[in-house]
């Protein structure tokens, strides 16, 4: 009969305990921007706020809601970021199978390229980037806002499901192979079921980061009327002052398109991951 001792007893509670301290970490200012958006003026710019507040009002929602420019940015903002997305990721998946599935000699140095790529901080390219954009017409547009999202977070998508390729039995591809499959049927059927897993994880990484950004769409973009939701925000900042209340209304509403595609693909990532050990 086993007998729990002292030492055996933390090491029981111990990770659960982390794991509740880390979460409390983790929620605490998504909590703080909802007390935020809640709030009056008067508590938001208190000496001491109240951690929990006493009356909730939904003012700075109404405030955030009906403002005219909110379903147009909205509207920008999922445009580009799922058409993004989807490129990118469609770019990602046939590369990585390239490097995969194919036999050549540069490959390691095509991943080493990438790996440089990936590492280049995004406002360095950024002149460069308008430029170009500059002189094909590309500026303003959602065209060239998109080509920039691409460029953007390809590296990241080719780095990110490459390591989900790498892990597939080659034998898997040669008995296909024998079996009469050609190269399109071996990608579709064999290839993308194993790799969904990875596909849906790069794309919520994807469409995180074209979601989120601010500094592209706000250089790129000069018609107000083109801005995306991250450039909305930042106008409740004016040289008269701040709204934080509505600011943070905004914000909150800002991060569900975020929540929801998160859901919508939690599901089959997780049957993904089954049926790719399954097969």
């Amino acid at each position: 009969m086993h007998v729990a001792t002292p030492h055996t007893a933390r090491r029981r509670w111990l990770p659960p305990l982390l794991a509740i301290v880390f979460i409390i970490i983790w929620i605490f200012p998504v909590y703080w921007m909802f007390v935020a958006a809640t709030g009056t003026r008067e508590t938001q710019f208190s000496p001491r706020p109240a951690l929990i507040p006493k009356s909730l009002s939904w003012r700075n929602f109404h405030t955030a809601l009906v403002s005219d420019s909110f379903g147009i940015y909205l509207r920008n903002s999922l445009i580009v970021t799922v058409t993004a997305v989807l490129i990118a990721i469609v770019l990602a998946f046939l590369a990585c199978a390239a490097l995969t599935l194919s036999q050549f000699r540069a490959k390691g140095a095509m991943m080493g390229v990438v790996m440089m790529l990936q590492m280049i901080p995004g406002i360095a390219i950024l002149i460069p980037q308008f430029i170009v954009f500059n002189r094909f017409g590309l500026l303003d547009t959602y065209t060239g806002l998109i080509l920039a999202y691409v460029a953007s977070v390809l590296p990241v998508a080719i780095w990110n499901m490459h390591g989900f390729f790498l892990a597939m039995p080659p034998a898997l591809f040669e008995s296909a192979r024998v079996d009469g499959a050609n190269e399109w049927q071996i990608l579709m059927h064999i290839t993308f079921p194993i790799a969904l897993p990875g596909v849906i994880s790069t794309s919520v990484l994807a469409f995180i980061h074209s979601w989120n950004d601010y500094l592209i769409a706000y250089t790129f973009m000069k018609d107000p009327g083109k801005y995306t939701l991250p450039v909305w925000l930042a106008s409740f900042a004016t040289p008269t002052g701040i709204d934080a209340g509505a600011q943070m209304a905004a914000s909150l509403l800002f991060s569900l398109p975020v929540i929801v595609f998160f859901m919508l693909v939690q599901r089959g990532l997780m049957k993904g991951s089954v049926e790719g050990s399954v097969k």
